[in-house]
């Protein structure tokens, strides 16, 4: 069936490296306010990953099955997964030719997003919706210089979201940051073992 210009489609791409709470809450919030949401995980150029990108999907697939949404409302769609979001965007585009897309980003990357491979190519294809992250204020200038670029820039109106990110687990293995399903598929593979030095912080019980 052939979507109309009204069908809205939320693009989340991440490293999830492992994928968390965090991640879960953001998810189920923009599957109230899309029609679609399209998930894949990505290899990041400006990060060092500690898990495959094949365990890294995975995760994602146990994690949205568990999530509290409307079915079908979020997928993995792993056909879209690529280090340049231009060519992830290319791809959707190819594949839902008649929907509204929006690239979810969070905060921590505003300042960057300019500097991305062909942004201004990029934003002809999406417009922009920012997930504000503790730690990460927006300036009026980055935001400014997205849309000088031809930027289309929306502030998600989302509640306080988790506050966790994927490099806090690696560093505490705190299990509660992370879906049941997720840790256990961590544990069953045993990715991201605790360096010593961050076992060493954590207090003893």
């Amino acid at each position: 069936m052939q979507q109309t210009n009204s069908f809205k489609i939320a693009l989340f791409g991440t490293s999830a490296d492992p994928p968390h709470r965090g991640h879960c809450e953001i998810l189920r919030w923009l599957s109230t306010r899309f029609d679609q949401v399209a998930v894949w995980a990505a290899d990041n150029p400006f990060k060092e990953h500690q898990s495959p990108l094949r365990d890294r999907a995975a995760m994602l697939r146990l994690m949205i099955r568990d999530i509290d949404a409307p079915a079908g409302r979020i997928a993995l769609h792993e056909e879209l997964s690529h280090s340049r979001s231009l060519v992830s965007a290319q791809q959707a585009r190819d594949r839902w030719p008649h929907a509204e897309l929006t690239l979810v980003v969070g905060s921590d990357l505003i300042r960057q997003l300019p500097r991305w491979y062909k942004a201004r190519d990029l934003f002809q294809i999406v417009s922009i919706l920012v997930i504000p992250r503790p730690g990460y204020d927006l300036s009026n200038h980055d935001l400014m210089e997205v849309q000088r670029q031809g930027g289309r820039v929306e502030i998600a109106n989302i509640p306080e979201t988790f506050d966790v990110s994927s490099t806090y687990f690696r560093q505490t293995e705190d299990v509660d940051a992370l879906p049941t399903a997720v840790r256990a598929y961590i544990d069953q593979k045993n990715l991201y073992p605790c360096p010593e030095s961050s076992k060493e912080k954590q207090p003893i019980s």
